[in-house]
C-alpha cells in the first residue's frame, strides 16, 4: 500500500527533532506552519565546559575578593606593615622596602605569593629602640612573633575573602543560590590546598638568598642580612641624627674658641655632597638645620646613585628641611632628577643651578653649572677631565659677565673639583664634591676651593665593608656685610652604626689672631686651622 506525501513529509520532520513518536497516518485537520525554533533546537552545554565555567567564575571571584578585602595591616617589630595574598604561578614572598626596592624571596612553592609592604616606621617603637638597645637583641624573635599573628589573621581574612568573592560572582553570573555556593566552596578548597602547598614547600633559609630589584639591585650586599633594612636601617638614622644633636650641644657649651663667635646675622651655609641615595642623610641634615639654624643648603650633587625615575621619591624629604636648598647636578644626577627637583610646585625651597645661572638665596649671590657627564649611562662614552674642564671655563665666564653686570656672584658652584678649580680670581669661594673627602685650598689667584665629603657616607655602599665610610658634612660662617668666609666647621659622623663624631671649627689664615687680612690676588694656599672638641 502506498503511502501519501503528507505522511513522509511529517516522518522526516519528526527525524529533524528527534520525535521518538510515530506520526499518524493521516492527519485529522491542517497543521499551523512550523517556526524556525521547531526546526533547530540548541544542544545542552557539554559537561566540561561547564566546568570551565565554573572554575573561570571561581578564580575569577577569588582574585577580586583578596583585592577588595583581602589584606591585613600588622606591625613588624618597629614597623607598620600591610599583609596580602596574591595569585601566583610561582610562589614566594615579595617584600617592599620603600624606596629602597623590594625583596624576592623563594619561600614557598604555591599558586599563592605573600606580599608585605613596609609603610613606614613607628616613631614610639623606634624610638623605645633607641633609649633601650639591648632590646634590639631579641628583635629578631619579636620580629618572628609579630609575622607569625600577621600571617594568622591573613589566613583567616583570606578565606572570608575568597569565598565571598566566588559566591557573588556565581550568583550574579549564574543566579542559583546552589551554584553559587558550590563556587564559594570550590573557592575555599583551593585556597586551603594552595596554603597546604605553600606549608609543604616552605624553606625558611631562603631569607639567606634574596632577589633584589629596584634601587637594591645596585649594592646586593647591603641586604647581605635582610634584618639589617628591614629592622636596624631606621635605628641607625635615629641614632645618628641623636648623636649630632648631642655633640653640637656639648660643642656649644664647651667650646674653647674664643677668635671667633658667630654673632646672629652670620649667613650660616650647610655644605653637602654625595648623598648617594643614603636616607640617614635627610634626618642629619635636618638636625643640623635646627641645632646650627642654617640659612641655606647647599648640594653639590651626587643625590643619586643611578638618576633614575624610580629614584626620584627619595627626594622629597628635602620639603621638610627647614631651610633652602640650593642643588647642581652631579655625575650620578641625571636630567631626569634635574627637572624632578625643578619643579617649583613639588619644592617651594628648592633653587636648582645649571649652565652659570645664578640665583640669590639667604643675602648670598649664588651660581653653579652641572656636571657635564652622567657617568651610570654606558651608551655614552665618558669624556673624563676635558669635558669637567670645558664646564669650569663656562662657569668662569658667566661669573665674570655677572661681575661686569655688577652683580657679583659670592659662592660658585661645581660637582668637579676640576671644573671648579676653572673659576680661580672670579669668585671669592667654589665648593665642590664628587671625590668623598673633605679638602679646602686657596687657588694661586685667590679663590678658595672647598671640597665637601659624602654626607651618605658613599650611600649604601657604607654598610659594604667592615668600616663604614664617615659621613661628612661643613657648616660655613659667612660676614653677612662682606659675604667673605669667616670660619667653618667640620663634621665628621663615623659611618652607619658606630657612635663615633668629631666637630673641628677651622680659621682662615687672615681671620687668626694677629693675622694682617690679606689682598685678594695675594692668599696663600694653605691655611692653618684651629681645631675644637673632637
Amino acid at each position: 500500500m502506498a503511502r501519501s506525501p503528507a505522511v513522509a513529509i511529517r516522518r522526516v520532520l519528526h527525524r529533524l527533532r528527534g520525535s521518538r513518536t510515530a506520526p499518524s497516518p493521516l492527519p485529522r485537520r491542517r497543521s499551523r506552519p512550523l517556526s524556525p525554533p521547531d526546526l533547530h533546537t540548541a544542544p545542552a552545554p557539554r559537561p566540561y565546559i561547564r566546568a570551565l565555567g565554573l572554575v573561570t567564575v571561581v578564580l575569577l571571584g577569588a582574585w577580586l575578593g583578596l583585592l577588595v578585602v583581602g589584606s591585613v595591616r600588622a606591625p613588624v617589630g618597629p614597623m607598620d606593615t600591610r599583609m596580602t595574598l596574591r595569585p601566583s604561578l610561582s610562589g614566594g614572598t615579595k617584600i617592599n622596602v620603600s624606596p629602597l626596592g623590594a625583596l624576592e624571596l623563594k619561600s614557598h612553592t604555591a599558586p599563592i605569593r605573600l606580599d608585605v609592604d613596609v609603610d613606614q616606621l613607628d616613631p614610639i617603637r623606634s624610638r623605645a629602640l633607641v633609649d633601650h638597645p639591648e632590646r634590639i637583641s631579641g628583635l629578631q624573635d619579636e620580629v618572628a612573633r609579630d609575622v607569625e599573628h600577621g600571617t594568622l589573621d591573613l589566613a583567616v581574612r583570606s578565606c572570608v575573602a575568597v569565598v565571598s568573592g566566588a559566591t557573588a560572582l556565581g550568583l550574579a553570573v549564574y543566579r542559583r543560590p546552589r551554584r553559587a555556593l558550590a563556587a564559594g566552596g570550590l573557592a575555599l578548597a583551593l585556597l586551603a590546598a594552595s596554603g597546604g602547598t605553600a606549608y609543604a614547600t616552605w624553606n625558611p633559609n631562603s631569607v639567606l638568598e634574596p632577589k633584589f630589584s629596584g634601587l637594591l639591585s645596585s649594592a646586593p650586599s647591603v641586604v647581605g642580612s635582610a634584618r639589617s633594612i628591614v629592622t636596624e636601617f631606621d635605628v641607625y638614622q635615629e641614632e645618628l641624627a641623636r648623636l649630632v644633636t648631642n655633640v653640637t650641644k656639648l660643642y656649644d657649651v664647651t667650646s674653647t674658641l674664643p677668635t671667633y663667635r658667630p654673632d646672629p646675622s652670620t649667613i650660616r651655609v650647610l655644605h653637602v655632597s654625595d648623598i648617594h641615595l643614603n636616607p640617614a642623610s635627610w634626618k642629619i641634615i635636618a638636625s643640623l638645620v635646627e641645632q646650627y639654624r642654617i640659612s641655606v643648603i647647599i648640594d653639590t650633587g651626587d643625590t643619586m646613585d643611578h638618576g633614575s625615575a624610580a629614584e626620584n621619591a627619595f627626594l622629597d624629604p628635602i620639603r621638610d628641611l627647614g631651610a633652602p636648598y640650593v642643588w647642581i647636578r652631579g655625575n650620578h644626577d641625571s636630567k631626569t632628577t634635574q627637572k624632578y627637583l625643578s619643579s617649583r610646585k613639588r619644592f617651594k625651597n628648592v633653587r636648582v643651578l645649571d649652565d652659570g645661572r645664578a640665583v640669590t638665596v639667604a643675602g648670598l649671590r649664588i651660581a653653579g653649572t652641572g656636571d657635564p657627564q652622567y657617568t651610570p649611562d654606558r651608551s655614552t662614552k665618558a669624556q673624563g677631565d676635558p669635558a669637567e674642564r670645558m664646564a669650569g671655563i663656562r662657569l668662569a665666564s658667566a661669573l665674570r659677565d655677572q661681575r661686569a653686570a655688577g652683580t657679583p656672584v659670592d659662592i660658585a658652584l661645581a660637582h668637579e673639583p676640576v671644573a671648579a678649580r676653572e673659576t680661580d680670581g672670579a669668585v671669592p669661594l667654589v665648593l665642590a664634591g664628587h671625590i668623598h673627602r673633605q679638602k679646602m685650598q686657596v687657588l694661586p689667584l685667590g679663590t678658595r676651593l672647598r671640597v665637601e665629603g659624602s654626607t651618605g657616607g658613599s650611600g649604601l655602599r657604607a654598610v659594604d665593608d667592615k668600616y663604614p665610610d664617615p659621613v661628612e658634612t661643613s657648616v660655613l660662617y659667612l660676614d653677612s656685610a662682606t659675604k667673605r668666609l669667616q670660619a667653618w666647621d667640620e663634621i665628621r659622623l663615623g659611618g652607619l652604626g658606630l657612635s663615633k663624631a668629631e666637630v673641628s671649627r677651622h680659621l682662615p689664615k687672615e681671620n687668626q689672631p694677629g693675622a694682617t687680612p690679606s689682598s685678594p690676588g695675594s692668599a696663600s694656599t694653605t691655611d692653618s686651622a684651629s681645631t675644637g672638641p673632637r
